[in-house]
């Protein structure tokens, strides 16, 4: 069978003669075809073969500070000291072998950097669940990846108990006495050996990270060593690349230092752990988002990067004197969402024109971006999610898989080593999306005459609220299992913090008034906080098509003019 070569390196990269000294032969970023289960692909020559190559190159920062938290301050050498010490225990008191599945279910800590290098090391695969769902989300996830064992924090240890607990979980407690062990008594004793310590092949999973379902369930996408790799090369590219479009000079060396505003469990959380020990980057962690710390913070640790989902970055960009904090701000990424072009003119108002701006498109399933809009391109095309990375294609195609021209639009697909193997233990959602090489994202958009691509709708029904996904169909499953409620229906509420926020919208059953306040105690226990319907609309009757199902787009304009009960 002859392989699809695809359309291979954009014009936009293989002409322009000031990047021939980092993509031709020899260079830093050199490309070289590969063929991955009969995909033609492009890939880095350069890039580490796999991520615990990554976390050897933390030798060369061993003084630098990796993570801060609160009045905890912990090097290199402290990190790669305690992740190998837990290495050597999970494999001698835990049995973990190369594949087997170990979790981290807690908040943003630096136990949870401790725990994915200790797992990694020992040839596990790592399994970050989503620390905000509840107890049954949980052990759910925890059954469906037959999960061995588990670092999880206080609050987790709980909800899983509560849950009911998975036969045979050992389960590590993270600053609480609610495990079977301690975390910090497997971090102290001798390291895994050198010749111990797990080499994987290139292709093989790393990850397991679960994403929210359209039928109700999470599917978990299982990533590479080649797709974790290839991103970190790419976005590194991607900054170099920024900065010669910009003729901008190289700043003067310093430790890159970034705040992390999201949690940990998703996909840039990730990238983030296994990128900062390739040139010494600092993180620092916060309890939980509060902009006053973050200011605070962003002071005391000489942040150089900022930014967040559309609602974290503009509440940064708002604060009252942001731009008077003295901060050597150089790269400022925005992304997780739709980005208001209004976001992007005010980074540059307030951090100048020299700030590096930062915005892509990406999912768990690419392993993060695999399109990047950086810098003056991004103040040039704010309505765009930028152009695809050196190693991804892209197309556009119609309801029945056809190809479309630049200019139409239709589903995104992308093609990438970054493209996940597929989706665990779920054959049939494995086919659907991931289709000879290509992953069908789910949105709507087209890929203009320049290359840039634009997002305009989405064909899963998902509602994006603080850049997280909640998918309408499990919020709608938990409603109808409301003894008043007849039929239910979740949209999306614009939201100038959050961007939408989740609307339930009710048909009650006779005799019933359903409330706001019921519904979410209904489904408290049932999904998690940022899933629970924070505004509900009555009807009488929900809208439908033809074939019965219910018509969103104009149950969606119903709601627009309807005066909802809301939480804030």
């Amino acid at each position: 069978m002859a392989v699809d070569r695809g359309p291979g390196l954009a014009p936009v990269y293989r002409d322009d003669p000031r990047l021939a000294p980092l993509v031709g032969p020899g260079a830093p970023f050199e490309l070289e075809d590969v063929v991955l289960d009969g995909v033609a692909l492009r890939d880095f020559v350069r890039a580490p073969r796999t991520i615990v190559d990554v976390f050897e190159l933390g030798a060369a920062h061993e003084a630098l500070v990796n993570i801060v938290y609160e009045d905890e301050r912990l090097t290199f050498a402290d990190v790669r000291g305690r992740a190998r010490s837990l290495a050597r225990e999970l494999r001698s008191a835990f049995g973990v072998r190369r594949g087997d599945r170990v979790g981290i279910a807690m908040r943003n800590l630096p136990e949870f950097v401790i725990g994915f290098w200790g797992a990694a090391l020992a040839g596990a695969v790592v399994v970050p669940l989503n620390s905000w769902w509840a107890g049954g989300e949980l052990t759910y996830a925890l059954r469906d990846a037959g999960v061995a064992v588990l670092f999880a924090d206080g609050d987790r240890c709980d909800s899983i108990r509560a849950a009911g607990r998975p036969e045979g979980l050992g389960l590590i407690g993270v600053r609480t006495g609610a495990g079977d062990v301690a975390f910090d008594e497997l971090t102290s004793g001798p390291p895994l050996a050198d010749d111990e310590v797990a080499r994987l092949d290139r292709d093989d999973p790393i990850t397991l990270l679960y994403t929210s379902g359209t039928t109700g369930r999470p599917k978990g996408a299982l990533n590479t060593n080649r797709g974790m790799t290839a991103n970190l090369w790419n976005m590194a590219f991607a900054s170099v690349r920024e900065a010669i479009v910009a003729g901008r000079p190289p700043a003067p060396a310093r430790q890159s230092s970034t705040i992390s505003t999201g949690p940990l469990f998703h996909i840039g959380g990730i990238a983030a752990i296994v990128g900062a020990p390739l040139g010494g980057a600092k993180m620092v962690l916060m309890h939980r988002w509060d902009v006053r710390e973050w200011a605070r913070l962003a002071v005391a640790e000489a942040v150089t990067t900022l930014g967040g989902v559309p609602a974290v970055a503009r509440q940064i960009l708002e604060y009252p004197g942001v731009g008077d904090l003295g901060l050597d701000v150089r790269m400022f990424p925005i992304g997780g969402a739709a980005v208001p072009p209004d976001l992007v003119a005010l980074a540059t108002e307030v951090f100048g024109p020299e700030v590096a701006l930062l915005n892509g498109y990406g999912l768990t399933e690419t392993t993060s971006a695999v399109v990047t809009n950086v810098g003056v391109e991004f103040a040039a095309h704010p309505d765009s999610v930028g152009r695809p990375n050196l190693t991804a294609d892209v197309r556009t195609v119609d309801a029945d898989g056809t190809p479309l021209p630049p200019g139409d639009t239709g589903e995104l697909c992308f093609r990438s080593p970054q493209v996940a193997r597929g989706y665990w233990n779920d054959e049939a959602a494995t086919r659907a999306s991931f289709q000879d090489g290509w992953f069908r994202s789910g949105d709507l958009g087209y890929v203009d005459a320049d290359g840039f691509v634009h997002v305009v709708d989405r064909l899963k029904d998902v509602v994006i609220r603080g850049g997280e996904n909640v998918y309408c169909a499990e919020v709608e499953a938990v409603l109808h299992e409301h003894p008043d409620v007849a039929e239910a229906a979740v949209v999306g509420l614009d939201d100038r913090s959050l961007g939408e926020r989740v609307c339930a919208v009710v048909v009650p059953r006779p005799g019933t008034k359903p409330t706001l306040a019921s519904l979410r105690e209904f489904a408290r226990d049932r999904l998690a906080a940022f899933k629970c319907p924070e505004a509900l609309v009555l009807l009488p009757e929900l809208p439908t098509t033809a074939t019965g199902k219910v018509a969103k787009t104009a149950l969606r304009a119903q709601v627009a003019d309807a005066v909802p009960e809301r939480t804030w």
